[in-house]
């Protein structure tokens, strides 16, 4: 890290489930951080931690030489990088566009295009992780930009992150997390016919866990994010089932633009969409098993003991 006179200025705008830590992060790494969110009643905890408060993106802009974004999607990230009053508006050649956003990967190459014509710099640093690996600082990042640009934000990304992996580009971050993410939301429809079945079956939840988490059958979602939430009887959201909505329609879309068929994807889609009308809506997308195990009559899988 550079030293404190040295060190540059960051903002960062977008303080959700995923940004309020990371910035938190960052500040307790001694970074000067400018924070911004339209709701403001998230602002005043950073301030506590030593964040200055803005009260709009320019001033955000104003105040920084790299800016962080974490938002929703890609209108709200068009928006706050290239709209009226944003980033690209009202800060200078020079600065940094990080964004740590999950969006569309062509709206990704259409912000670099604009930020590079302004004489900024885009990286996009997608992030693989949960809530709570944004607040233990362990979150992976997958990072897209020149390597001298990687390099001058790396000090940031290490402050939130304990894995940096630089992909390419511009725009290939964002695409390795697309892909990463479809990925991940199949799987968990998956992992919901299989717990639904086998609790269908009388297995007891703890065994068919340990059983299928030391085979070839292991992933993600049954060895860290859904301990917290599922395995543990808490469906509200870390991450949001209209969020695991949203990217795997991303990934489907890219495969469309790409000529790749993706059978398994569109009926998986299908399946969320209807979660979307249920009351799983608003619930946090380990929830996909409570609504298997409901529609076959049988409880959710709550382990007894968890895993690390």
């Amino acid at each position: 890290m550079m030293e404190s006179g040295n060190m540059e200025r960051v903002g960062y705008i977008g303080l959700g489930v995923m940004g309020t830590p990371m910035s938190s992060n960052l500040l307790k790494k001694g970074f000067e951080v400018t924070v911004f969110d339209i709701d403001q009643s998230k602002v005043p905890p950073l301030v506590e931690l030593g964040a200055s408060s803005a009260g709009s993106v320019a001033e955000v802009s104003e105040n920084s030489d790299i800016v962080i974004t974490m938002l929703p999607g890609s209108p709200q990230v068009t928006d706050v990088v290239s709209g009226s009053g944003g980033i690209i508006e009202s800060g200078r050649p020079g600065m940094i566009v990080l964004d740590t956003s999950t969006i569309y990967p062509k709206d990704t190459d259409a912000l670099a295009e604009a930020a590079e014509a302004a004489g900024m710099i885009f990286v996009d640093a997608a992030v693989g992780g949960l809530p709570p690996q944004a607040i233990s600082g362990t979150s992976l990042f997958m990072v897209g930009g020149e390597a001298e640009d990687v390099e001058r934000v790396r000090p940031l990304l290490e402050a939130m992150g304990d894995t940096i992996i630089h992909c390419g580009p511009a725009g290939t971050g964002i695409r390795c997390k697309v892909v990463n993410n479809f990925l991940t939301m199949i799987t968990a429809k998956a992992n919901a016919e299989a717990f639904s079945m086998a609790m269908k079956a009388g297995l007891p939840a703890d065994t068919i866990w340990q059983v299928v988490t030391g085979t070839t059958a292991t992933n993600g979602c049954l060895t860290t994010g859904w301990l917290s939430k599922m395995f543990s009887g808490d469906l509200e959201p870390g991450f949001a089932m209209r969020l695991a909505r949203k990217d795997l329609s991303l990934g489907i879309r890219l495969a469309d633009e790409l000529g790749v068929d993706t059978p398994l994807a569109d009926l998986a889609l299908d399946h969320y969409d209807e979660l979307l009308g249920s009351k799983y809506a608003d619930k946090d997308f380990s929830a996909i098993v409570s609504a298997a195990c409901e529609a076959v009559g049988v409880e959710d899988p709550v382990l007894d003991r968890r895993r690390p």
